[in-house]
């Protein structure tokens, strides 16, 4: 017994900890498999390149050159320059750049087909009521306005609004799923 909670205590910590441990782990893979972000899809490097499609979002996230750099594991000379606070607030608007920047990704092609790879593989969880027979579900948001409520799975077969099973997931910013719906 205590050896499974001692290894429920050090996969917690993992997830809590950067990717400094691992050079070959990207940020943006690092951070689509922190718990909680089983939601978010891998944005291809070359879509987070293209200047375009970030177009108005440097407006919206503070720390925005900094954040970018973060997520594409770019290595700057000024991150020994940076407070413990300051460094926080950069991997902060790090993971809203990101969440930003995967609305955009998940209405293209490449980004549809990766959510919909995550629907067939269930990753978005099941609906929880017995005649829906494990139906598997979507994220949805209630929502474009960030942080105004938490992200909630829908259910295609009932068509009812769930709360995700896991605690963490309601964390991520709903709107990033108000589209995908639409689209679907």
């Amino acid at each position: 017994m205590l050896i499974a909670e001692e290894s429920e205590t050090d996969s917690e910590e993992s997830d809590v900890s950067g990717s400094d441990g691992d050079d070959d782990t990207s940020w943006i893979s690092w951070f689509c498999n922190l718990r909680g972000n089983e939601f978010f899809c891998e944005v291809d490097d070359d879509y987070i390149q293209d200047d375009f499609n970030l177009c108005g979002l440097s407006s919206q996230v503070p720390y925005y050159d900094y954040a970018l750099d973060l997520i594409l594991d770019v290595e700057s000379s000024h991150g020994e320059m940076f407070t413990e606070e300051q460094n926080e607030l950069i991997e902060s608007a790090a993971e809203m750049l990101y969440g930003l920047i995967h609305v955009r990704y998940i209405l293209t092609n490449k980004g549809m087909s990766a959510m919909l790879e995550k629907y067939k593989n269930y990753d978005f969880g099941r609906c929880p009521r017995v005649y829906c027979c494990g139906q598997p579900c979507l994220p949805v948001g209630q929502s474009d306005i960030p942080r105004s409520s938490t992200v909630k799975i829908y259910c295609p077969k009932c068509e009812d609004i769930y709360y995700p099973r896991s605690k963490y997931q309601g964390s991520i910013l709903p709107f990033f799923y108000c589209l995908l719906l639409l689209h679907l």
